[in-house]
């Protein structure tokens, strides 16, 4: 069975030498470094959750390429049931770890590579969408978590791909060999890239003439010679390193950028390379699966935010406060819209030639930017609710302390009845909810910034369609 254990998923992982730096040192052990192992422990419950019964018949599915059950993270839709379940997993695990997953990505990526490579093959002939399915093969029979290589630096902004002053600016391919090509170039914000075995890349952005060396995709081992991941910064990201005031006991998330100092790829495992017109597509497509996914795990994220507001109301001694419960009544209905956005872009999916199901965009993009004005809404009302220490709380190493340690847990006992450890523990979980970095910024930028959702919903939406219903009901007939 292509199943595997959490267990098993964390060896694996232990026997990839990928290089890796945090803070100014290189790593020798990712998988038991502290801060990492709890991003890891994330990807890791989506292995656990697949053996229990409380979820299996929403995580397991059936594979028609290797007729045997699989995660849904290795699986393409092939229905709309299949949209709509990747929806619900998400909202799911987005409750169950309370931060990202860190594999949806690369799901998004499987997506799109099942739509667009067909879609080059049939208009050039090539070999991409073959590459590519013997690749879906391998990732399913050793259910493996893949990672999203999308983001370039950039440089210039004011600048495309070929006219940066520094050529590597935007991943590309340096050299050209009978048995695969050479690429340089760095994506940034790779959440989770050191919990995948696989990196998949896609372009940044639609490509023009002259960008063919930049218009490329394919996908290499994380632990691939050359590839270098730099773990970035974000608040509170100490706190798993120094083993107190962790607030999320379980779980966290972090963002390395990837520098790719020449690294070789066979030409079995590239899905895209100088066919310019198709980059655009690969974007859109996969921004869209991105945004899609994101309406159920922020929903998710909303549901444990809820819960930690309730549950201080109650160890505060304000759960009979009405203004609070028409607060908490407010995280609610924004979680559900975003949601039934992306229930909603998964209903009214439709097949493509290859036979993957795609969204519809524009519903999918509406969710993403409500998502990035009322995520920030519902973490406002969360933090309104629980009250100032969700800012300033004494260390967990002040409560141990013998000399003021009693004295501080007395004066921050809550409301009769309620025990004031547990008290503590909870507002460090609404700290870690409301101002880790790495995952409150992804509410805003994730997927593509704001103004590029914007972009899609005007560009994919049916004006015309529009503009008829308003000339009709006028009169207008011209």
């Amino acid at each position: 069975m292509a199943l595997k254990t959490k267990e098993e998923y964390i060896e694996s992982l232990r026997a990839m030498k990928p290089t890796a730096y945090m803070f100014g040192e290189r790593l020798t052990n990712v998988v038991d470094n502290p801060r990492l192992r709890a991003g890891i422990e994330a990807t890791g419950a989506t292995y656990e959750i697949a053996h229990m019964d409380e979820f299996r018949d929403l995580v397991v599915t059936q594979s028609p390429l290797i007729n045997e059950p699989v995660s849904r993270f290795t699986l393409p839709p092939a229905s709309i049931e299949d949209l709509v379940a990747r929806v619900k997993l998400n909202r799911k695990l987005g409750g169950w770890v309370g931060t990202c997953h860190q594999r949806c990505t690369g799901l998004d990526c499987l997506s799109t590579l099942a739509i667009v490579t067909y879609d080059i093959d049939k208009k050039y002939g090539t070999s991409y969408y073959h590459n590519f399915m013997e690749f879906l093969k391998y990732v399913q029979k050793n259910d493996l978590t893949c990672n999203a290589g999308v983001t370039d630096v950039k440089g210039d902004r004011s600048k495309g791909p070929s006219d940066q002053e520094d050529k590597d600016m935007y991943l590309h391919v340096v050299e050209r060999r009978q048995d695969g090509i050479v690429v340089r170039g760095a994506k940034a914000h790779q959440t989770g890239s050191l919990s995948s075995h696989e990196i998949v890349v896609l372009p940044t952005r639609a490509m023009r003439k002259g960008d063919e060396d930049y218009s490329i995709s394919f996908a290499i081992p994380a632990d691939a010679p050359g590839l270098i991941h730099v773990v970035g910064r974000s608040t509170l990201d100490m706190r798993e390193l120094d083993g107190c005031d962790i607030g999320n006991t379980r779980y966290s998330k972090y963002c390395p950028t990837l520098i790719f100092n020449d690294v070789f790829v066979p030409w079995e495992r590239v899905f895209m390379c100088g066919e310019t017109e198709f980059a655009g597509e690969m974007v859109l497509r996969f921004s869209s699966f991105h945004r899609q996914s994101h309406g159920g795990c922020k929903a998710g994220k909303i549901d444990c935010m809820v819960g930690t507001a309730l549950m201080m109301m109650d160890y505060n001694g304000t759960a009979k406060a009405s203004h609070l419960k028409q607060k908490v009544i407010d995280m609610v209905h924004r979680a559900e819209t975003l949601y039934g956005c992306c229930l909603a872009s998964s209903y009214e999916g439709r097949q493509e030639p290859s036979g993957t199901y795609f969204i519809d965009t524009v519903l999918a993009n509406a969710s993403k930017i409500h998502e990035g004005r009322e995520m920030a809404e519902a973490t406002r009302l969360m933090v309104d609710i629980c009250g100032g220490y969700v800012a300033d709380l004494p260390s967990d190493r002040d409560l141990a302390n013998p000399e003021i340690g009693p004295l501080v847990k007395k004066y921050l006992k809550g409301a009769d009845g309620y025990n004031v450890e547990n008290r503590i523990k909870l507002y460090r979980l609404a700290e870690k909810l409301a101002l880790e970095s790495a995952d409150t910024v992804s509410d805003i930028h994730g997927g593509g910034s704001p103004e590029a959702h914007r972009v899609t919903i005007f560009r994919e939406v049916n004006l015309e369609e529009k503009k008829e219903y308003a000339k009709r009901l006028a009169g207008i007939t011209d």
